[in-house]
């Protein structure tokens, strides 16, 4: 059977093959080959403009467009060109060495340097750098827009609803009124500190070597500061943030880093994501309908929160992932195994996770109405939640054990507020305190909410 999207084994290239387009071209193996194929060309010409490395003349500009033209036009075309040779070579960045080699060919000042390509590296000097470059483009150009959008939603929903009261549920029993949009704006605030970590997790780098200690680099050229060289190419010529100590691979600590604090944005939208299919459960959010859609087989009626469902599944499905390779990539026996390997080449497979579910979410948040009818006959029904309020007012002015008196009023009861109206009457409180807890509803005792919600961002 041929690829498509209805033969792919994976859903993220089938089924959810549109939500994922924008990862294709930064994480698959057309991606890998393409970022390992500038770092090579990169390092050549930083090779050329240093001057204590004489058998590398500085590079004149038909050269250097020639080398840039190699990165700039790299097409599909080009890495199945490196695939094929690697069924030679039965290694992958060898194959990209020698489709350089092919591309420079008629060149003369390129060919007269070509064994200069990949010199001194180790195939993982040039895999680290691709694999941060492809990280850095990831999280720059998909993760973050996605991430925005679903912060900005749910901040709307903040807004919009900063003052419809809400009654809240601890130990899933009513509490202490809140509202709809100060729950909302919770969500974002948790959502803006971790997107405050994940944008400062640095992409490391490192291009020192076979073994981390630049053996073959000083052995052929003691005289250049090869450290010096290796950070300024890291960090001025691509943009990364070099790692000085090193085995023979960049030890992936930061890739570490940046899963765990994907994991924790996820864990965020799942507990939203559950939030909010509970709020439809109970009827507090209604949901838009589709024209064409079904929500059963069988009933007709349902309108399910499938959106949210949805999400909630990709997002663990993405923390099952991000788990593993957080835990697996810091680790390597000795100073190489090849373990990482092969685990590498799934970075973006939790990442496409993250996108389906952010798609997922932001598009479920667009189909959801309160329903404040709802919502105020819930507080309408729970006066006894007023007993924090009361408690509170009869500590203030000495009252003998308010919290007691409360709790056999209300524990376990259902009072109207007729009931707490006589109790409030009954107080030895001034005559100013009994009047505003008489005037408190359960819809009125939100404390700051609303103000909080207005303010998040």
């Amino acid at each position: 059977m041929d690829l498509t999207s209805l033969t792919a084994v994976s859903p993220i290239d089938g089924r959810y093959g549109r939500k994922t387009e924008a990862l294709r071209p930064i994480f698959s193996e057309y991606g890998l080959i393409k970022h390992r194929v500038l770092v090579e060309v990169r390092w050549l010409q930083a090779l050329a403009a240093h001057p204590a490395i004489a058998e590398v003349p500085a590079f004149g500009e038909h050269a250097d467009n020639v080398l840039n033209g190699i990165v700039d036009n790299f097409s599909e075309e080009d890495a199945q060109r490196v695939k094929n040779i690697e069924r030679t070579t039965n290694h992958d960045v060898k194959a990209v060495e020698y489709f350089l080699k092919e591309k420079i060919a008629g060149n003369q000042e390129l060919e007269a340097v070509s064994e200069f390509i990949h010199f001194a590296c180790t195939s993982e000097d040039i895999n680290n750098l691709a694999y941060a470059l492809m990280l850095r483009e990831g999280r720059a150009q998909v993760l973050l827009p996605q991430l925005d959008s679903v912060i900005d939603a749910i901040a709307r929903l903040a807004e919009a609803h900063a003052g419809v009261p809400m009654l809240s549920r601890t130990h899933g029993q009513p509490a202490s009124p809140t509202t709809l949009g100060k729950e909302m704006a919770n969500v974002v605030h948790r959502l803006q500190r971790q997107r405050g970590q994940l944008t400062a997790v640095p992409m490391l780098g490192k291009i020192n070597g076979a073994v981390g200690n630049y053996n073959a680099h000083l052995i052929t050229y003691p005289e250049v500061d090869w450290p010096a060289f290796a950070e300024a190419f890291i960090t001025e010529k691509l943009g990364l943030d070099w790692n000085a100590y090193t085995i023979q691979i960049e030890p992936h600590d930061y890739i570490a880093e940046l899963f765990d604090v994907l994991g924790r944005i996820n864990t965020i939208l799942i507990d939203f994501a559950r939030d909010v299919w509970g709020y439809i459960s109970l009827g507090y959010f209604k949901q838009k309908t589709v024209a064409g859609e079904v929500g059963s087989s069988t009933m007709p009626h349902k309108v399910n929160p499938i959106d949210f469902e949805n999400a909630e599944g990709n997002l663990g499905l993405a923390n099952a992932i991000f788990d593993h390779l957080a835990a697996k990539l810091p680790v390597s026996r000795w100073q190489r195994d090849l373990t990482d390997s092969t685990v590498l080449r799934n970075l973006g497979v939790g990442i496409a996770h993250s996108v389906i579910a952010c798609d997922s979410l932001t598009r479920g948040i667009g189909k959801l109405e309160a329903n404040p009818t709802r919502l105020a006959e819930d507080l309408d029904a729970t006066w006894e939640v007023l007993a924090e309020a009361v408690q509170t007012v009869m500590r203030r002015y000495g009252i003998e054990k308010p919290y007691e008196k409360l709790k056999e009023l209300t524990r376990g009861k259902g009072i109207d507020a007729e009931s707490m109206k006589r109790f409030i009457d009954s107080l030895d409180i001034p005559a100013e305190a009994k009047e505003r807890l008489k005037s408190l509803t359960p819809a009125t005792y939100t404390g700051n909410a609303a103000e909080q919600a207005r303010n998040i961002r």
